[in-house]
Order: structure tokens, then C-alpha cells, then sequence
């Protein structure tokens, strides 16, 4: 029997038991299109994050109170000892580092604002003008925080796009005055659309002088420190530099983390991808079950057909030839199944992308080739047995109907 034989035989065998094929078409294009979908999602978020980190470059490095280590235990916990926070005389002191360029310390807080009988609970980041270049902001009005001294208190502040909306719908943002906790401030600033970054939406906030801040939230510990680097190159030995630095400051303890942008990125990386693996292993799982359908559909078609095997037997098909017809109608299924799970996966990501254009979904090809090798190895794989069964059974029995 010639190759085009068997699949035209297995394929108007297919068009009789439409209402068959059609189930074991949807079973395994729902297992493809599911690998197509969650892979996506995964890693579209895995891009996202990616994209947003190298947004801000890969001169950053972040210095963090408190000393990470690997046993999990903070320096002098169980002596009743607390790590000694970051000051602006220590933000003062990485100014004079060869190798930095700029730095942002940063005091977080949360405070009401309000304005012409508005107020609005927002997050408030203290800092500096170099805030502003470090992370990459840009403005849609007005300008950013004036440069000065760490320590020098001025009464100025710049909102995010969405903050300014809501408290100034009718009238221009900047110029007026909005009241932060107990004090009140002149809006020198809108940001941009653009000013998006991890760990903040910045169209939600207001940036205020970091002396400021330490004001209204009473502190002078800062929450970390933003430290950008004049060359990429020399990220390991200025984040040597800053330890050593505060550790002189701190009485010889090391009792800071400084951490760099590219160990963060390639920590999400590892977690996005397992993340993304995972998805691939449960979808796959569905891929599995529409194997099993497959079999147990063609068990019954077997037991259906068994006059049909017969007669293919008298005029002379041998076994091997009986198990290729059985196995071509379920490697046929599968593979069409798995095209048509493409199409599906592929227009429910058009439908996220759209839905959520920050995202940038897409599967992975190795996931898409998986995905194709998988259904493709269920219908081999889960095809076989009940091909099996029909090569072996007798002529005369399967003539007269019986199984």
C-alpha cells in the first residue's frame, strides 16, 4: 500500500466519523493552544520586567541598610542590635567615590494631599534633582527639583500625570500650591507618561526634596540610596568602593547591601523562565488527556470497523499495514488538532496584546515546538495500541461482525 493510499484511506475514514474527529480535533487543539497561551503569558511577563530594568540602564546600583547574608540572619539579631540606617551624611560621603556619577537617596513614604478641597492618600518619594536622571524620568510640564544641597528644605514638589488630574481637573497643575501632611507645597512639575518605572507607578505619586520628607515623616534614616556609575565596566569596583566606604562611616561594620541592576535582572530571569517552564508542564498535561482521548476514541472505532479490517484483510493487507492505516488516522488527528491549537493560541495572544499593550506577549519557539511535538508524539504514542489490536484480528471473525 502505497504512503498516498494509506492517508487518503485514514483521511475518508476521518470525513465518515465526523462527529468523532471533531472531538478529538478540540481535545488536542485545546492542549496546544494552552501551551501557546500560558507559555506567552510567562514570558511576556519575563520581557516586561526585563524591559523595564534596562530601561533604567545598567550603570544603577542600589545601596540597601542592613547586611544580606546567606544564613538569613541580620548582623547582631540576637544581640538586641538593629542595622544603622543610611544617612544623608552617608549619601554625602559616596558623592566623593571616584567612579559615581550621580546618587538619588530616597526617604518613602505615604501622606495625604490635598488641594481646593481634594485629598487623595498618595506614596511620596523624597529626593533629589539627580532622582530625575538616575531613573530615567522625563516631564510633561514644568520642571523637575531644582539642584541644591541634600540638607536644604524647599517647600517644591512634582506630581505624577494622575495625581494632578484628580486634584487639579479644571486648572493647571503647576504653579499651584497642594498641602502634603502639615505643610504646603508649590507644584514646580507634572511628570510624563513615560515616568514608569519597577517597583512604583510614577503616575501615582509626588516627589518632594528629600530634606522635606525626612521632615514630614520624621526620620532621618533614608530607604535606600540610588547609586549610578560612570561606566558599566566599573559596576564591581565602585560597589566594592561604596562598601568600604560606609563600612569607614559605620565603625568598620559592614551593615549594607549594595546590590547591582544586572544581579536583580538575571534573579527575575530564573524566576520568570522556571515560572514560564511550569506553565509549559501543567498545559502540557492537557495535551497528555487529548492523548488518551485519541485512544480511546479509536478503540471504539476499532470495535466499530471490525468488517472493515476484515475484508482489508482478505484482499490481502498484511498487519503492519492495518496498524499504519490506524496509526495515520491518529497521527492525522493530531497534527491537525495541533495546527489548529496554533491558531487559537496565537489569537488569543492578538486578544491579551490588545487588551494589555504594556505586556509584549508571545510564545517562546521552543515552547510552540514543543507543543507541536508533544501532540504529535500522544497521537503516535496513544495511537498505537489500538492499531495494534486491529492488525490482529482474524479475517473470518472480523468478516462475520464479531469481535
Amino acid at each position: 500500500m502505497r504512503a498516498s493510499d494509506l492517508l487518503h484511506l485514514a483521511a475518508e475514514s476521518l470525513f465518515r466519523a465526523r462527529l468523532r474527529s471533531v472531538m478529538m480535533l478540540i481535545a488536542m487543539s485545546i492542549g496546544v493552544a494552552a501551551v501557546v497561551v500560558l507559555t506567552s503569558l510567562g514570558e511576556g511577563a519575563r520581557r516586561y520586567v526585563t524591559g523595564e530594568f534596562q530601561a533604567l540602564g545598567t550603570d544603577l546600583l542600589i545601596v540597601l541598610p542592613g547586611r544580606s547574608e546567606t544564613t538569613g540572619v541580620q548582623p547582631g539579631l540576637f544581640a538586641g542590635e538593629t542595622p544603622r540606617d543610611l544617612t544623608l551624611d552617608d549619601a554625602r560621603a559616596l558623592l566623593r567615590v571616584p567612579g559615581i556619577e550621580r546618587i538619588a537617596p530616597l526617604v518613602v513614604g505615604s501622606a495625604p494631599v490635598s488641594s481646593a478641597g481634594l485629598t487623595r492618600e498618595v506614596p511620596v518619594i523624597g529626593s533629589t534633582a539627580d532622582f530625575y536622571y538616575v531613573r530615567k524620568l522625563s516631564m510633561g510640564q514644568g520642571r523637575f527639583l531644582p539642584p541644591g544641597e541634600l540638607d536644604r528644605d524647599m517647600a517644591v514638589c512634582v506630581l505624577g500625570t494622575k495625581v494632578a488630574s484628580e486634584l487639579f481637573p479644571q486648572r493647571p497643575a503647576v504653579g499651584s500650591s497642594v498641602r502634603i501632611g502639615d505643610r504646603r507645597f508649590r507644584v514646580i512639575g507634572v511628570l510624563g507618561e513615560s515616568g514608569r518605572a519597577v517597583g512604583f507607578d510614577l503616575q501615582e505619586l509626588v516627589i518632594i526634596p528629600v530634606s522635606s520628607a525626612q521632615q514630614i515623616f520624621n526620620t532621618e534614616s533614608l530607604f535606600r540610596i540610588l547609586v549610578q556609575a560612570s561606566d558599566h565596566d566599573a559596576i564591581p569596583r565602585t560597589r566594592l568602593t561604596v562598601l568600604e566606604t560606609i563600612k569607614s562611616r559605620h565603625q568598620g561594620e559592614e551593615d549594607v547591601t549594595v546590590i547591582t541592576q544586572d544581579a536583580v535582572l538575571a534573579t527575575f530571569n530564573r524566576i520568570f523562565t522556571a515560572l514560564t517552564l511550569t506553565l509549559a508542564g501543567i498545559a502540557s498535561i492537557s495535551l497528555a488527556v487529548a492523548g488518551i482521548l485519541i485512544m480511546n476514541v479509536m478503540l471504539v472505532a476499532v470495535s466499530q470497523r471490525t468488517a472493515e479490517v476484515g475484508l482489508l484483510k482478505a484482499l490481502g493487507a498484511r498487519g503492519r499495514q492495518i496498524t499504519a492505516l490506524f496509526l495515520a488516522e491518529a497521527v492525522l488527528l493530531s497534527v491537525a488538532g495541533a495546527l489548529a491549537g496554533l491558531v487559537v493560541g496565537y489569537a488569543a495572544n492578538a486578544l491579551i496584546g490588545r487588551l494589555y499593550p504594556v505586556l509584549p506577549v508571545g510564545a517562546p519557539a521552543w515552547a510552540v515546538v514543543l507543543a507541536l511535538v508533544i501532540a504529535v508524539a500522544s497521537g503516535v504514542v496513544f495511537g498505537l495500541m489500538p492499531a495494534r489490536r486491529a492488525a490482529k484480528l482474524d479475517p473470518v471473525v472480523a468478516l462475520a461482525g464479531r469481535r
